[in-house]
């Protein structure tokens, strides 16, 4: 016998089976997700197709694949239970609790530890605690209350993401270096990349009208090529606001040439659904910030 639905909702072991089986793509992990066996979980989904009178999986001798129906469902129930996840997490975090911001190491050392001071004087009561990371980030999952990811502008990389600022580029290199070479003579040095932005210096290359140079230098990150600029190895590529002290104190010069606003930008991952009133004014002021540095350009 089938169990029944009450107040219109399926059972949500059943729910929660055809969720797990949506995102890994497999009954056999979902399974094992569960502690339960294979056939406990094509049970459920049985039940739960027969519950709703629509086809959600399709399957195969050896594959399982959603319906049309079947992805639909299992986006509202993501969301859904994303909802409930934060809502738990709200719940049981205590007030006093820092927020977590996950983001890039070059722009959180860069952009965001230096400004956090300002947040700080203006709520004294709210700690905001920065990890770094370059992977794809699962806020309910990883229990991180808002992270920046870049990617294309027309495309959110999330449901709830904001735009946050574009991704602008220019070349800088070290006083040793910039003075007294013109940009040609500059550019057939060493040209300082790094691996997770690859294409901006053919990009900003193609923009300026020069030809094109491969970068000769790739490293780990920008934080890094920036240093190595800053030691005279060669010229590098990255967002004017990461280099800003670095200038003011005559360590690095913008080389010659307009700047290249990319079809990037930063995106403000939230988690769905109310946000608290301590992110709340984190959001806030990071879109403030966001916007005077664009308005001081």
């Amino acid at each position: 016998m089938l169990p029944r639905m009450r107040h219109g909702l399926p059972p949500l072991d059943s729910l929660w089976a055809f969720h797990l089986v949506a995102e890994t793509g497999s009954l056999t992990a979902a399974a094992a997700l569960l502690n339960v066996t294979q056939p406990a979980i094509s049970k459920r989904l049985r039940e739960l197709e027969a519950l709703v009178d629509c086809a959600l999986v399709r399957r195969g001798a050896n594959s399982l694949s959603l319906t049309p129906a079947g992805a639909r469902y299992a986006e509202e129930l993501r969301q859904g239970f994303a909802q409930i996840q934060a809502a738990t997490r709200n719940l049981q975090t205590p007030a006093n609790a820092p927020l977590r911001v996950r983001a890039y190491t070059t722009w959180a050392l860069r952009w965001l530890i230096p400004r956090l001071s300002r947040f700080k004087a203006l709520h004294p009561a709210i700690d905001v605690e920065v990890s770094t990371s370059t992977a794809e980030v699962d806020l309910a999952r990883e229990g991180v209350d808002a992270a920046i990811r870049s990617g294309p502008r027309d495309m959110p990389p999330a449901p709830h993401a904001r735009r946050l600022q574009p991704v602008t580029v220019a070349p800088f290199a070290a006083p040793l270096l910039a003075d007294g070479r013109n940009v040609a003579s500059l550019l057939a040095g060493n040209l300082l990349g790094s691996r997770v932005r690859p294409r901006d210096w053919p990009a900003w290359l193609r923009h300026n009208g020069l030809p094109p140079q491969a970068p000769t230098l790739f490293f780990e990150s920008t934080t890094l090529a920036i240093q190595a600029a800053v030691e005279g190895l060669g010229t590098v590529i990255c967002t004017p606001g990461f280099v800003a002290e670095e200038v003011r104190a005559g360590r690095l010069r913008e080389v010659a040439g307009e700047r290249l606003v990319t079809p990037d930008c930063y995106w403000l991952i939230l988690p769905q659904g109310h946000l608290s009133s301590r992110l709340q004014s984190f959001v806030d002021w990071l879109i403030e910030e966001a916007g005077q540095e664009a308005g001081a350009r």
